[in-house]
């Protein structure tokens, strides 16, 4: 019997290290710096862009003229929040004609934290008290009583 607990204990012990483990996660796409050196500004075309390092992971809103490859790697342990520990973004902005007017690489370090929960929206206007927003609702406004 000893024995049964003894190998009970090793792999309840393994289980647990093994769930602690972080886990890596990458998504989207950037190309190579390699590859991404052989498209130059002035002299490659929209065409010519696409058939090197392929279509882009998205485009500019208003206009077409920006193709933007982004690339995700975010970290996952087991108790914590997912943690972005890298970020690589590749611009490449066209002209009227189609030619690459220019090139540029952003890093994690380039950008900034965007909190997108906030849960709250300023609004204008003054802030109604409980009682204004209860008498608000049944058509009696306050504000005729307080001159």
């Amino acid at each position: 019997m000893p024995r049964f607990f003894k190998a009970a204990g090793l792999t309840a012990g393994a289980m647990l290290v093994a769930a602690c483990e972080s886990r890596i996660s990458s998504h989207g796409f950037v190309p190579e710096a390699e590859v991404l050196a052989t498209v130059q500004a002035g002299v490659d075309t929209r065409g010519s862009v696409q058939r090197k390092i392929g279509r882009p992971s998205s485009t500019g809103v208003f206009t077409d003229r920006g193709w933007y490859y982004v690339s995700t790697t975010i970290k996952r342990d087991t108790y914590k929040e997912p943690e972005v520990i890298d970020r690589r973004l590749v611009a490449i902005a066209f002209d009227e004609n189609d030619v690459v007017a220019s090139i540029a690489e952003y890093g994690l370090e380039d950008g900034r934290t965007i909190d997108l929960q906030t849960r709250t929206t300023p609004t204008a206007g003054r802030e109604l008290s409980f009682i204004e927003q209860a008498l608000g609702n049944i058509g009696v406004n306050v504000e005729d009583f307080t001159e």
